[in-house]
Formats: C-alpha cells, structure tokens, sequence
C-alpha cells in the first residue's frame, strides 16, 4: 500500500520555524565556530579533532540558542491548528535540532499541548530519523501514518528516512527543495484540514 493511501493518525512538529519563530544568525553562529558556511553547524563541530574544540564551539551555539529562546513567541494559526488536532484525538509531538534547555524555555513561554518534546540532547539530529522513529513506537503507530511538519530541507529528508510523509511549512518564499515534499504547507490554518481530509478518506494527493 503507498503511504498516501493511509489515514494520517498522528503529527510530528519541528519546533524552531514551524511552530514558534526564531532569529537565530547561522551566518554568525557559523563565523563565531569557524564553520564553513556551506556546511551543517552540528556536523561541523562533531567533527571537531578535539573534545575541548567540540564543547567550547558548542557553548556558543548554546548561548545563542538560550538568548534565542527569550524572545521567541507561537507563530501565526498554530495555536487553534493544535487545538483542532487535540480536539480530534490526533496525537503530537516535536522533534528538533534545538537542545534541551532553549526547547524549554521555548515551550515554557509559548505553552502547547504538547507533551512528548525530543531534542538533540535526546536523539541524534535530523536529518537522522532515531528521534521520529522513537515517537512512532512510543504511539505504537505505523510510520506511514504519520506526518511530520517542518520548515527546511532537513525536515523533509528526517520524515522521508523514517519513511513518513513530509509537509513542508512555507509560509513565505517556496524553497527550491519544495518538491520534495509531500504536501506545502502556506498556513498553519490549513493543517486540520489536511490531517481532516484523511480521516475522511478524502486523500489529496
């Protein structure tokens, strides 16, 4: 059976981008470490020669995440979006490549009912699919009926590696990797919808 042809029974966020906004300057972070723009931050500094290298370059990332994390606020249709999946019993959760501490702080300003929250500090980061993997155990779930919903490249590939369907969330600019993904997101307005049309048997794609 071709996972588009499965209700979706469960959704899986990414937080930073997606469900609350973020400012972080990778350009900056990146520059501050000694990262080559081009590359990933994180796989940058685990590939760092030396353990004091590898922490005194993720210290920064911290501070930058922590001072991040302050001023963060929900962005636009997030809040009823959740509410209505709550409503109709749709399991949720976040997975992200952020750390435990800014996550929390995140969450703790910006309250949803969202109860299961893996960062960085509990799985390996995306693109890697263990902490997506995890969730569809923890529900005792098919992948294939599952959704992840994210903002970049790196969401997309996570929820195809755990061979769950991927929605891109654009509320602005359509990125040229949007094609990889199985559905586009414009706003979050849209979401129960989406996840409401399978439960319906309506598929849309």
């Amino acid at each position: 059976m071709n996972i588009h042809d499965n209700n979706i029974r469960g959704v899986i966020f990414d937080l930073d981008g997606t469900l609350v906004s973020s400012e972080l300057d990778f350009s900056l972070i990146k520059a501050q470490v000694g990262c080559p723009l081009e590359k990933d931050l994180l796989a940058f500094i685990a590939a760092l020669p030396s353990p004091y290298m590898r922490e005194e370059a993720m210290n920064i990332v911290h501070q930058h995440e922590l001072l991040d994390a302050q001023h963060s606020h929900l962005l636009p249709g997030v809040a009823s979006a959740v509410t209505a999946l709550k409503e109709n019993n749709i399991p949720m959760a976040i997975v992200t490549r952020n750390y435990d501490r800014a996550a929390a702080i995140k969450l703790k300003n910006n309250p949803l009912p969202i109860e299961t929250v893996l960062t960085r500090s509990d799985a390996p980061a995306k693109p890697d699919p263990s902490a997506l993997n995890a969730i569809a155990t923890l529900w005792e779930l098919d992948k294939s009926e599952l959704l992840y919903v994210g903002d970049y490249l790196f969401d997309i590939q996570a929820a195809h590696n755990a061979n769950m369907r991927a929605c891109l969330y654009a509320p602005d600019d359509i990125p040229d990797y949007a094609d990889q993904a199985d559905y586009i997101l414009h706003h979050f307005s849209e979401l129960p919808n989406l996840v409401g049309a399978f439960q319906q048997n309506k598929v849309l794609c």
